[in-house]
């Protein structure tokens, strides 16, 4: 959607009037600030903010837990026995997946161990693994572990990928011909959908169908791009993927994560797998058998039965994204970053730059700004004026506006004071 975006205040509660998804903002808990007013919330890339319904969908499980004990796994409401399939639907619509290519569980981090269990089967010739140099710090542990896990050196089996000099994020064809040119001693690609740091939305497709063309295994980490960007994980044939789902699916501190396994994999018994009684046959696992029998597809991946209080949480979010649907939530989006980046540019000699790539399509809902000085106590300014952002090493604040509950006036506002603040 092309709108020429204006500086005034009025182009701003039009803009807020004539949003169809504004009634959204009345869904969620906005946290108070001096004098009892709303803050402007742009951290939804860190901690996405409580659905107020969640209160009621957590209250009915501790209810059931209360009066029902363990007869809550049969009897309850929602019976706790197949509680996580509730997200089963929702969750493959909100990916571009098949029900029985996703599963609701675990953690980020356990569920990324668990997929290179499974997928990083590295040999004599093929044993690198393909990351991102600015990878969050959990993947680059956890890719680091793995190889070293299997008798391999970091130093010469992970490849990071570098933007140019002078550039902050990566060209698409650069990935291209790092697969084409090292793709015959490469494992597994393990990228993240959307980076943290720059906010760089990668071109999934691309980058899997060249790793298939070399022979590489190819996942992603979606923490920042889940309920972030459309995506469509079994037509881009991705061979798994992970997620968190406390950032932009409003899941709750530390709430419970997701996975995706592509079909092809989900009757795929040489899969080596580390497995657990929550991934065995439903219909004969109360028999209590010695030996393992995979549930066909990720549920096959899970190991224990789940926390039902944190997925009663998620539930809450996610039917608010499932009745709104990603492609609307994707096109606010781009309206939002681009009118911060607009607002931005009207300043372009205030002592900061715009690291996110300027192409809508190739950013998530997130600003990344380099400070050229002093970054921490501009943070710190910020804060004082009931801006919540978040900052990171060395010199980048990231604002990150979330189109189920940002407006506008918020996107208006932070500008305002950002510039001001950097001014002084």
């Amino acid at each position: 959607m092309k709108i020429d975006f204006q500086t005034t205040e009025s182009f701003v509660r039009e803009m807020d009037n004539n949003d169809p998804l504004a009634k959204y903002r009345e869904r969620f808990y906005i946290p108070k600030g001096k004098n009892g007013e709303d803050c402007i919330y742009l951290c939804g890339n860190s901690l996405g903010l409580q659905p107020k319904s969640v209160r009621a969908y957590v209250e009915q499980e501790l209810k059931d837990w209360e009066t029902l004990g363990v007869e809550g796994h049969f009897h309850a409401k929602n019976p706790w026995l197949p509680y996580h399939e509730l997200l089963t639907e929702q969750t493959a619509r909100l990916v571009g997946a098949k029900p029985l290519e996703v599963v609701v569980m675990n953690s980020l981090t356990v569920n990324l161990h668990l997929m290179m269990v499974s997928f990083y089967r590295p040999t004599a010739i093929r044993q690198k693994i393909i990351i991102e140099a600015d990878a969050f710090p959990s993947d680059q542990y956890a890719v680091k572990s793995q190889i070293k896990f299997h008798g391999f050196d970091p130093q010469t089996s992970l490849i990071e990928l570098q933007p140019h000099d002078g550039e902050a994020t990566i060209r698409t064809e650069d990935i291209e011909a790092l697969i084409k040119k090292e793709g015959s001693t490469v494992a597994l690609i393990m990228l993240g959908g959307v980076n943290y740091y720059t906010s760089q939305f990668f071109d999934i497709e691309r980058i899997t169908r060249a790793g298939h063309v070399a022979g590489c295994v190819v996942g992603f980490d979606l923490a920042h791009a889940v309920g972030n960007i459309p995506l469509r994980l079994h037509d881009w044939n991705v061979d798994f993927a992970v997620w968190c789902s406390y950032k932009y699916l409003n899941g709750g501190p530390g709430s419970i994560a997701g996975c995706f396994v592509h079909e092809q994999y989900a009757n795929d018994s040489s899969l080596p797998r580390f497995a657990g009684w929550w991934g065995h046959n439903k219909q004969t696992r109360f028999l209590m058998g010695p030996d393992f029998d995979a549930i066909p597809g990720a549920e096959g991946w899970q190991l224990s039965n789940p926390p039902i209080l944190p997925m009663a949480a998620l539930r809450a979010s996610m039917e608010i994204f499932d009745e709104v649907g990603m492609e609307k939530l994707r096109t606010k989006s781009e309206l939002l970053t681009g009118y911060l980046e607009f607002l931005l540019d009207q300043h372009v000699d205030e002592g900061f730059t715009i690291i996110t790539p300027r192409d809508p399509k190739q950013r998530g809902a997130q600003l990344s700004i380099r400070v050229h000085s002093d970054g921490k106590n501009l943070f710190k300014k910020l804060a004082e004026q009931n801006i919540i952002c978040d900052r990171r090493e060395p010199d980048v604040i990231r604002v990150a506006p979330v189109p189920l509950y940002n407006s506008f006036m918020d996107i208006y506002r932070f500008a305002e004071i950002f510039v001001d603040c950097v001014s002084k």
